[in-house]
C-alpha cells in the first residue's frame, strides 16, 4: 500500500535500545550471584565465554551516560535470576537487589524509561539440575522470582517482558541448554517445557496486574513473517505450518488463553502434546498481556517438504530455517540480501510482521530486537564507520512508520543493541552495538566505550523523533 502522506512516530515514543544481563554485565560470580545454565554450558569453539562479557556490571554508570547522550527514551534489558535467587529460589542475595536497584534509579535520573526482561535464556542452573522447566515447581520457582522482582522495583519499572524468545528455546532447546539431549523424546520434552513456562508467564501477568496496576507487561518472543517459496498451494500451506509453529503457538497461548490449531495438530501428529494438568487452561485464560513486546531480524521463506532427508536436522539456528520432514522445507529467499552470519534482511518484511501482529492481535506493538551483527573495525583515531548498521536501521524503521501509516500501534522502538555485547552463538565478534567496547573474543584489552558512527546517527533519528534517517 502507498500512502501520500505518512503519520509521524507519536510523542513519547520510547526510542531506546537493548542487551541482556549474561551477554553485557559479566561479574559472573560476583557478589553473591549463582551459576545460570549459561554461565554452565559451552561454548563455540574459538568464541568467548561470558565471564566478563562488556563488564556493564561494573560501568553501568558510564554506559548508562553514554545512553543518555545518545539521547535514549528507554533501554530494555534483563535481570538476572541468579542474582536475585542464586538457587533459583530460597533465599534472595540482597547485593543482587542493590544492583538493579541503583540500575533503575541511574536510568530514571536520565530520564530513560526502564523496561525489563524478567528471564533471558539464563535459568538458575540449580533449577536446571532439578529438571528445569521440565519440572513443575519451575513455574512456582518463576512465580516466585516475578513476585520478588513486582516487590522492589515495580515502584519505577512500568515495562516488563516476561520471558524472552520462548518460541527460539523451543524450537533450538539444545543450543540454550534447557532440554538433556538424553531423554527419550527431545522435542516432546520441550513443548512440556513450553507449556510449563506459558503456566509460569500467566501467573507473572497476573501478579503484575494485581500488584503493579501502573506496569504494563507483555511476552517478549522472536516473531517473523514466513513466506511461501511460491504460489504453489503446497509451499502456501508450508507456510501457514511454519507460522503456526513458530510464531502463533506461543502468543495465541499468552493472548487469547489457548492452544493455536494447527500447532496443536502438529504436536499430535509428531506425539509431542504436553501433559496438561486440571486447572491450567483457567491459568492461561485468565491472563491478559497489555502489549506484545517482539524481537525481529528477518523474515523466513518455506516450501512443501515431502519427507525431505535434508529436514531432519529441523532447524538452522534462530533465523535460518531448514525444515521438519512433512511439515515444511526451509528455502533462501531470491529477493533478499544477507548479513555476514548468513541471515536475511528484510525491512519491508518487518512492515508485513508488524502488520500481521497488529491485526493477529489487536495489541500494542513494542519492538525489543532488531539489528545487523557485523565484523566492526576499530580504525585510527577511535572511529567505527559502520554505515551498513545504519543503512539497516533506516530502511527497518522507514518500514516502521509505515506500519504505523497503515494502522499499527507501535509504541516502541528497541534496535539490538545498545553497546557491544557477546553474541550467543558467535562471540565478541559478531558486534551489535551503537558504541564498541574495545575487546577481543580473549584480550580483554581496556574494555573502554568507543561512540560508533551510528551512535551519533541514532542519536539524531531520536531528536528529531525519527523524521532525520
Amino acid at each position: 500500500m502507498y500512502h501520500s502522506k505518512r503519520k509521524d512516530f507519536e510523542e513519547g515514543f520510547l526510542w531506546g535500545a537493548s542487551t541482556s544481563a549474561y551477554q553485557v554485565e559479566g561479574a559472573w560470580n560476583e557478589d553473591g550471584k549463582g551459576p545460570s545454565v549459561i554461565d554452565m554450558g559451552s561454548y563455540p569453539e574459538g568464541t568467548s565465554d561470558f565471564k566478563v562479557a562488556s563488564d556493564h556490571y561494573h560501568r553501568y554508570k558510564e554506559d548508562i551516560a553514554l545512553f543518555a547522550e545518545m539521547g535514549l527514551k528507554a533501554y530494555r534489558f534483563s535481570i538476572a535470576w541468579t542474582r536475585i535467587y542464586p538457587q533459583g529460589t530460597g533465599e534472595i542475595n540482597p547485593k543482587g537487589i542493590a544492583f538493579y536497584n541503583d540500575l533503575i534509579n541511574e536510568l530514571l535520573s536520565h530520564n530513560i524509561e526502564p523496561i525489563v526482561t524478567m528471564y533471558h535464556f539464563d535459568l538458575p542452573y540449580a533449577l536446571q539440575e532439578k529438571g528445569g522447566w521440565s519440572n513443575r515447581e519451575t513455574i512456582d520457582a518463576y512465580e516466585n522470582y516475578a513476585k520478588t522482582l513486582f516487590k522492589y522495583f515495580g515502584d519505577r519499572v512500568r515495562y516488563w517482558l516476561t520471558i524472552n524468545e520462548q518460541n527460539m528455546m523451543i524450537l533450538y532447546g539444545s543450543a540454550i541448554g534447557i532440554v538433556n539431549p538424553n531423554v527419550e523424546n527431545p522435542q516432546k520434552e520441550l513443548y512440556q517445557q513450553n507449556h510449563h513456562m506459558l503456566l509460569a508467564q500467566a501467573k507473572a501477568i497476573n501478579l503484575c496486574h494485581e500488584m503493579c496496576p501502573n506496569a504494563r507487561i507483555g511476552p517478549a518472543p522472536n516473531i517473523c513473517a514466513v513466506y511461501p517459496a511460491s504460489s504453489k498451494p503446497e509451499d502456501v500451506l508450508a507456510a501457514y505450518n511454519f507460522s503456526s509453529i513458530r510464531n502463533w503457538l506461543c502468543l495465541d497461548a499468552a493472548v487469547f488463553g489457548r492452544y493455536n490449531s494447527v500447532a496443536w495438530s502438529y504436536m499430535e501428529e509428531k506425539g509431542y502434546t504436553p501433559t496438561i494438568q486440571e486447572g491450567d487452561m483457567e491459568i492461561l485464560e485468565s491472563a491478559k498481556p497489555d502489549f506484545i513486546a517482539f524481537n525481529y531480524y528477518a523474515t523466513s521463506t518455506v516450501a512443501e517438504s515431502k519427507n525431505n532427508t535434508s529436514d531432519k536436522n529441523s532447524i538452522g539456528d534462530q533465523q535460518i530455517a531448514i525444515g521438519e520432514p512433512g511439515i515444511y522445507h526451509g528455502v533462501s529467499n531470491p529477493y533478499l540480501e544477507k548479513t555476514q552470519f548468513g541471515w536475511e534482511i528484510d525491512p519491508v518484511g518487518f512492515r508485513n510482521t508488524l502488520r500481521e501482529l497488529n491485526d493477529r492481535y489487536n495489541l500494542p506493538l513494542l519492538v525489543t530486537e532488531n539489528g545487523l551483527g557485523a565484523y566492526d573495525r576499530l580504525e585510527e583515531g577511535d572511529v567505527v564507520n559502520d554505515d551498513y548498521r545504519i543503512e539497516f536501521l533506516r530502511k527497518h524503521i522507514e518500514q516502521a512508520r509505515l506500519a504505523i501509516t497503515d494502522g499499527v500501534n507501535l509504541i516502541g522502538y528497541c534496535p539490538w543493541s545498545a553497546i557491544d555485547l557477546v553474541s550467543t552463538h558467535q562471540g565478541v565478534s559478531k558486534r551489535y552495538g551503537f558504541i564498541y567496547v574495545n575487546r577481543d573474543e580473549f584480550d580483554l584489552k581496556d574494555l573502554r566505550r568507543i561512540r560508533k558512527k551510528s551512535f551519533y546517527w541514532y542519536k539524531n533519528v531520536i531528536k528529531s523523533n525519527g523524521q532525520e534517517l
